[in-house]
């Protein structure tokens, strides 16, 4: 059973880092992307960023742009996401998904999820 676990959220103030983490268990099929979504109270699950799994190709949502960084560990099956100068727009339960075919951005192509890790940025 593919197993997506997310860790690293947290409370911080305005302009301060996290680095979420990702780590992928369960699988031995190669996949092809893996990606981050969040959503805040009140809104819908969107697109923050995506990694190819073997091209490294990389994908943002403009929010995230210049402030966060998707990178990964192949070998730990783990994808991360660094998030620099936060804001409070920012605040969402980020999730982490597992595409099977190509890097995408739209959570319908993503087919298994991670349960979420709560990120709080006070102002």
């Amino acid at each position: 059973q593919v197993r997506l676990v997310e860790s690293g959220g947290g409370l911080v103030q305005a302009g301060e880092s996290l680095r979420l983490f990702c780590a992928v268990s369960g699988r031995t099929a190669a996949w092809s992307a893996m990606g981050w979504f969040r959503q805040a109270p009140g809104k819908e699950r969107e697109f923050v960023a995506s990694i190819g799994w073997n091209s490294g190709v990389r994908y943002y949502a403009d929010s995230g742009k210049g402030r966060f960084t998707i990178s990964k560990d192949n070998a730990k099956n783990t994808v991360y996401l660094q998030m620099n100068s936060l804001n409070a727009e920012d605040t969402a339960v980020y999730y982490c998904a597992l595409a099977n075919f190509g890097v995408p951005k739209l959570s319908t192509e993503f087919a298994y999820w991670g349960q979420g890790t709560q990120v709080t940025v006070s102002s």
